[in-house]
């Protein structure tokens, strides 16, 4: 499949269009007048680049989220946001064939019921985006029983934009991407499918992760013989336990002295509240008495005479009023002190019964707590308990061990029958017989190219957490100048395509790279030549001042932005 055109709308007009063709397809930052570091920076280049992978699964944060500080760009995501923006791709088999296959791929940037991922006018935006991958894996990589690699894996050395991928020939995936991935991705890409076991890799690291954190506080060796000595120390005390010689009389006798200890209580409740009464009885007659008359007679006597004498209807003698007085009070006392005797002689029979009490309960209490084999029983109990306890906490311990331990076999067991002959001498020639046939056009691209001669070699090397073997691949060149490096990657880029073509594999017409900058601008004439002859279009961003003026052209330009103009032209708005 080749880029045909690009066209990114919003809800009013149509903002650009990009009509791609053989050979370089450049995008050029023409600002001028500021520093290298300004220059470039918010202008779109990259942008163009990270749209057309948005179109093929892309990642929307990539288009507004910037690459440095890792924050979003608020203001470009809220004009993709409210203005509708709408990116349409167009892929084409055979762009010098009007009549061939065409895939139209269109994507904005809302969400739930207005989102548009949508492929040759079906829309496929359920699923979290997999319905549409799935579509475009489809087409652009044909039919797979299993999606493995993934087909943003496939795309990732046809886009490069991110660091990664600019500075990396092989290593083009994130940094979680583990070895057994790669494995997958590189032996599809060479013409050697194999079964996916990256996913059961995956597994078996965390099962050993798992394991190792367990092993950590204490081996399943140590737990096994740690149990013996527990399940030794039951038998023991289990033994002594039986041959106790245990009160039979002891829930009774224990009842008894409960019930004891209850009647001591209430005994002594009783007497309490007798003496508490006595008191009260004792303090009464006590405020009586003190109420007695005792008071100067004769004094009185004279006063009483004088009244007499002014009121002349006084018919009792003072003398008989005071004995009236005192003999009221002398009632008093002798009813409320009448109680006094009853209530002393309940207080001596209740202390009687106290004391009866208190001694059967001391010779109870003595009788069960001399009891030795009582507190044996109790010490070996609480023993017991606590060895049982261990053996649980032990018997876990162990059993999980024992299951992370299975659950490593059956994993292991499953990868190697995914294996198969992975490692055979067999699968080992023939990978080398595909190397060496992607090698004879990767050493003939970077020779014609840059005068020199890459490859591509491989080893069998073990994954440090899982000990799995897996092929690790490399280019042969130790060349590690960024100039240098940017032309390997090139030519492996245009190498690969050329040898899909002649092998019949999956593969795209196309190559997107950004910073080409960094590539001489002789080299970048070079593969841009050799690129429209073999049929392959290359869409690199490059600032102005580094285009050699050949290239300086409608014929290899396909878009130029610049501080004036920038790509979604939002401050030309309004």
């Amino acid at each position: 499949m080749y880029l045909k055109e690009m066209i990114i709308s919003s809800v009013s007009e149509i903002v650009r269009k990009i009509n791609f063709h053989l050979g370089a397809n450049l995008i050029v930052d023409e600002t001028t007048g500021k520093s290298d570091l300004e220059t470039g920076n918010n202008i779109g280049k990259t942008t163009v680049l990270a749209l057309i992978d948005y179109c093929l699964g892309g990642d929307a944060e990539l288009i507004y989220i910037d690459p440095e500080t890792k924050k979003e760009i608020d203001y470009v995501k809220n004009h993709l946001v409210d203005q509708q923006v709408l990116i349409t791709l167009i892929l084409k088999a055979d762009l010098m064939d009007e009549s061939s296959q065409e895939v139209v791929i269109k994507r904005n940037f809302l969400q739930r019921n207005k989102k548009i991922m949508s492929v040759n006018g079906v829309n496929y935006p359920k699923n979290n985006g997999k319905d549409f991958e799935k579509k475009i894996d489809l087409l652009l990589i044909g039919e797979r029983e299993v999606l493995k690699p993934t087909l943003r894996q496939l795309l990732a050395h046809y886009v490069r934009y991110q660091n990664n991928r600019i500075n990396n020939t092989l290593r083009v995936l994130n940094t979680f991407t583990t070895n057994f991935e790669y494995e997958t991705l590189n032996l599809f890409m060479f013409g050697l499918p194999v079964s996916d076991r990256s996913q059961l890799n995956t597994k078996l690291k965390g099962e050993q992760e798992y394991k190792k954190r367990l092993e950590k506080k204490h081996s399943k060796n140590e737990l096994e013989l740690q149990l013996d000595i527990v399940k030794n120390n039951i038998v023991a005390l289990e033994k002594r336990k039986n041959n106790l010689n245990i009160n039979e009389n002891y829930k009774q006798e224990l009842e008894e002295l409960n019930d004891l200890k209850y009647r001591v209580s209430s005994v002594s409740s009783r007497i309490g509240e007798l003496k508490l009464r006595e008191q009260l009885l004792i303090e009464t007659e006590e405020e009586l008495q003190s109420d007695m008359s005792d008071i100067n007679l004769p004094e009185l006597r004279e006063i009483y005479r004088t009244a007499k004498k002014d009121i002349s209807n006084i018919q009792s003698t003072f003398e008989q009023l005071v004995e009236y007085h005192n003999k009221m009070i002398l009632e008093k006392i002798r009813f409320v002190t009448q109680d006094i005797p009853r209530i002393r002689s309940s207080i001596e029979e209740y202390k009687q019964i106290l004391t009866g009490l208190l001694n059967e309960e001391n010779n109870l209490s003595k009788k069960i707590a001399g009891s030795d084999t009582f507190q044996d029983l109790e010490d070996i109990i609480g023993d017991l308990t606590k060895s049982y306890q261990r053996v649980g906490e032990l018997d876990n311990g162990i059993e999980q061990l024992e299951s992370v331990e299975k659950n490593i076999k059956n994993l292991s067991e499953e990868i190697e029958l995914l294996d198969g002959d992975r490692f055979s001498e067999e699968f080992q020639e023939k990978l080398k017989i595909k190397l060496k046939e992607f090698n004879s056009v990767f050493a003939d691209v970077s020779s014609e190219l840059y005068g020199e001669q890459y490859g591509i070699t491989f080893t069998i090397k073990e994954d440090n957490k899982t000990k799995q073997n897996y092929y690790h691949f490399e280019s042969f060149n130790a060349n590690t100048s960024s100039g240098k490096k940017q032309g390997e990657i090139i030519c492996f880029d245009i190498a690969y395509i050329l040898f899909a073509r002649k092998e019949g594999l999956p593969f795209l017409n196309f190559i997107l790279n950004d910073k080409k900058e960094l590539m001489h601008g002789n080299q970048l004439k070079k593969v841009s030549k050799f690129a429209k002859d073999n049929k392959i279009q290359l869409v690199f961003s490059i600032l102005k001042d580094k285009l050699p003026s050949e290239l300086d052209s409608s014929e290899h330009i396909v878009l130029r932005l610049s501080d004036q103009d920038k790509l979604f032209r939002i401050e030309n708005r309004g």
